[in-house]
């Protein structure tokens, strides 16, 4: 039986890959592990799932900012490494994929201690802090964006990423039942991610009474982010997040407003949804949500507009321009290639044991 090591974490889009790629593993007769923090959110989502080893490992943050966590987080990465290290001797495996987080780094070094192949998979369009140090210790390393690909070098190949089947299982009728809505009026949904997306919230709930005339708004607000002065009003539904009705969701909505997170992106484009976006901006962020965001205008698949340049009024004139050119955007969604990179990471899972 062949064995594998998966890890990555800080952020649930660097675990939801591996949710994808799990029950594909798990038919071809892998044995798979999964190295993470003991309490980072890949704790959460991954050691109560039959047919998966977890085990937990000491990790520091990786920041390009100041913080006096910055003179001790380098001895918990190497303690972790030594972890790491110990648990590839013990579990001897036949390759190891790493999803980046911060988490990945002492497991990539320990894989690469024992000599166990790599394959590190890069969601934005640049790599990130903890992913340009893993690829020194990849054997391969798979991308979302074309772009990440061309600048990380010979190591590298565009695959997209790995997207969960029951995305593609939804329902309209039971998402527009959810939200009590009617199949004869577009639907817009509304993503800004695990904790929501306040700027954008505002402004969506603010834009109302102009959207509604012409839209049904499913909106997934976040965590402790509903408004309780909204509830019941007609056409509008919200709920802090969904997990078993999200493709349901998806499956009723015409159009889509989101943050710009790589793995949201490629459902939406693996669905066919035309979508506006509103990246986070860069004080907030890295940038990597603009430059994802740009890639994707570029293509032709998406609308862009800057947080800083957004208010009630420019974002029902861009909401109500989605909906009237939709049928362009959807056109270009289903030309561009394959958003989904399951079957590509899997076969480079295999290739690189070899």
């Amino acid at each position: 039986m062949k064995r594998i090591v998966l890890t990555g974490g800080g952020t649930a889009g660097h675990v939801t890959p591996h949710l994808a790629l799990l029950p594909h593993l798990l038919a071809a007769g892998y044995d798979v592990h999964y190295i993470g923090t003991e309490d980072g959110i890949e704790h959460g989502m991954i050691a109560k799932l039959d047919g998966v080893t977890y085990h937990a490992v000491k990790s520091g943050k990786l920041r390009r900012y100041f913080d006096w966590k910055n003179f001790t987080d380098p001895f918990r990465v190497i303690a972790g490494a030594f972890q790491s290290a110990h648990l590839m001797r013990k579990l001897k495996p036949d390759v190891c994929f790493s999803k980046g987080g911060f988490v990945s780094v002492p497991v990539v070094i320990g894989a690469w201690l024992n000599r166990v192949p790599t394959l590190c998979h890069e969601s934005d369009l640049t790599p990130g802090l903890a992913n340009k140090i893993c690829a020194k210790f990849a054997k391969r390393i798979a991308t979302t964006f074309p772009e990440c690909a061309e600048a990380l070098g010979s190591k590298a190949v565009f695959t997209g990423t790995p997207l969960r089947p029951e995305l593609f299982s939804g329902s309209r009728e039971k998402g527009l039942a959810m939200a009590g809505f009617t199949p004869d009026k577009p639907v817009l949904l509304m993503m800004g991610g695990s904790l929501g997306a306040q700027s954008v919230n505002k402004a969506l709930r603010e834009s109302l009474p102009a959207l509604l005339p012409h839209m049904q708004v499913l909106h997934i607000c976040g965590k402790k982010n509903l408004d309780e002065s909204l509830q019941g009003l007609a056409g509008y539904w919200q709920a802090e997040f969904l997990s078993d009705d999200l493709p349901d969701a998806m499956a009723a909505a015409d159009l889509i407003l989101s943050r710009a997170g790589s793995n949201a992106l490629c459902e939406f484009q693996a669905l066919g949804k035309p979508m506006l976006l509103i990246p986070y901006p860069k004080g907030a962020s890295r940038g990597d949500q603009i430059l994802n965001a740009a890639s994707f205008e570029k293509r032709g698949l998406a609308r862009v507009m800057d947080q800083q340049d957004m208010t009630a009024e420019s974002l029902t004139r861009a909401l109500l321009d989605l909906l009237h050119s939709g049928e362009e955007l959807r056109r270009a969604l289903r030309e561009a290639p394959p958003a989904d990179g399951t079957q590509a990471v899997l076969r480079l899972i295999e290739e690189i044991q070899k």
